[in-house]
């Protein structure tokens, strides 16, 4: 069975790389050895992951990317088993800001907060520590990301 990723634009003009971006997210998903998902994603601008942000975090400031579980399992026409993992966010305008931080391109940004959002929706949270700057992760949920970013090196969605 493979995974089911429904993305979307909200806010934005619809990136002409969505295409590119779902067969990133069938790719990370084996990674992380998920099967059977069925994962939103859904780019915006800073003011829509700000209002999301300060709805269900209390946080009033954009971020990057929000994850959202859901958990709820269904079954198809077919018969086939699901898993409503949840929903993702992913701001294009924090994006731009954090590649120029990172000192990176935006299809490695892109592809990082993807299988970021992707990890939170399958267990893994990394708790106060963040991705800095020069400095190697610590936590198993951002090295295991890391991992895997270097594996998909040579995806490009953007």
């Amino acid at each position: 069975m493979a995974n089911n990723f429904l993305l979307s634009a909200e806010g934005i003009e619809e990136p002409a790389w969505l295409d590119k971006a779902e067969a990133f997210l069938q790719k990370a998903a084996r990674a992380v050895g998920v099967d059977g998902e069925e994962v939103s994603v859904v780019f915006c601008g800073d003011q829509m992951i700000r209002e999301l942000n300060k709805n269900y975090r209390n946080i009033d400031a954009p971020t990057d990317v929000l994850s959202f579980e859901n958990g709820e399992k269904f079954t198809d026409e077919a018969g086939g088993q699901w898993l409503m993992a949840g929903d993702i966010a992913v701001s294009l305008d924090t994006l731009k800001k954090n590649a120029e931080y990172f000192e990176t391109d935006e299809n490695s940004e892109l592809k990082r907060l993807l299988l970021h959002g992707l990890l939170h929706l399958n267990g893994y949270d990394h708790g106060e520590e963040h991705i800095e700057k020069g400095k190697a992760p610590e936590c198993e949920m951002l090295r295991l990301q890391e991992e895997i970013l270097l594996k998909l090196e040579g995806e490009k969605i953007i």
